[in-house]
């Protein structure tokens, strides 16, 4: 599933080519995806000028000049193309008409991604998320929200009331770099440790953007390149191999995750 990092790259290829125009057309081949087309979909985004391409955790939010926001999750392996000249693949359930003649591909073989439209005020996918943890997200803050957790730390980081967008990947990454066990209880971390945990996350998260992302199965961004990150990868998927430290990376899985680490540096 794309990560915030990927979701972000998503957004910046968006940005760089639908801000200023105006939608022209709208083709839906298909009721829906995870969930059901709204029913005025194609009357409230037709005819309008899309402002801004902001994002939300892992949501893109199209703002329009009406008002609204046309809200877009990728699911596990949906992706919008930019400028396409072909649309009559199997597996494009969208198609995006804006008024310089150019258009943009929804495709999403899974069809586990989502389409929706709301006033701008308020929806029920967002209202509950955490902070977002390249903004202003402090170790105090995540010290505060831990006092009463009793779950593992990697469980508490994924948890998107707790923060936002982190992922398995970087929640891995970011746990090694700061030489914390992934199993340690959440409320049995210091201070301390929280600033340095929120401190290698913000990095690790900023390394992964810079690069475009993760080369993960068939995540791809907008303009069709793959991302790069997964070269710098100190533990995520390198089960039994050697350690910066010279311990042994392993695997465990918790929440039905694969969790990659090296008991010798991170306790």
């Amino acid at each position: 599933m794309p990560e915030l990092p990927e979701v972000e790259t998503v957004r910046t290829g968006l940005a760089s080519s639908w801000t200023g125009k105006r939608v022209d057309g709208l083709e839906l081949r298909r009721e829906g995806l995870r969930f059901p087309f709204p029913d005025d979909l194609e009357n409230r985004l037709v005819g309008t000028r899309i402002v801004k391409v902001r994002r939300r955790a892992k949501y893109l939010l199209i703002d329009l000049d009406s008002g609204d926001v046309l809200l877009s999750h990728l699911g596990m392996s949906g992706r919008w193309t930019l400028d396409s000249s072909d649309s009559e693949g199997k597996h494009d359930h969208v198609v995006v008409h804006l008024d310089d003649g150019t258009m943009s591909v929804y495709n999403d073989p899974r069809r586990f991604g989502m389409l929706d439209i709301y006033d701008g005020e308020s929806h029920k996918l967002l209202d509950h998320l955490g902070p977002e943890p390249l903004e202003e997200w402090s170790g105090n803050d995540l010290f505060q929200k831990l006092k009463n957790r009793k779950s593992p730390i990697k469980i508490c980081i994924l948890d998107q009331k707790v923060v936002v967008g982190v992922g398995n990947i970087y929640a891995c990454e970011a746990l090694n770099r700061s030489g914390i066990s992934p199993t340690k209880l959440a409320n049995k971390l210091k201070k301390k440790e929280c600033e340095r945990l929120v401190t290698e996350i913000k990095i690790v998260l900023s390394e992964a953007i810079q690069a475009g992302g993760s080369t993960l199965r068939d995540f791809k961004a907008a303009d069709g390149s793959l991302g790069y990150f997964p070269h710098q990868f100190k533990v995520y998927d390198r089960e039994g191999e050697p350690c910066e430290c010279g311990g042994t990376i392993e695997r465990l899985v918790q929440g039905g995750r694969s969790t990659f680490w090296c008991r010798s540096c991170q306790k």
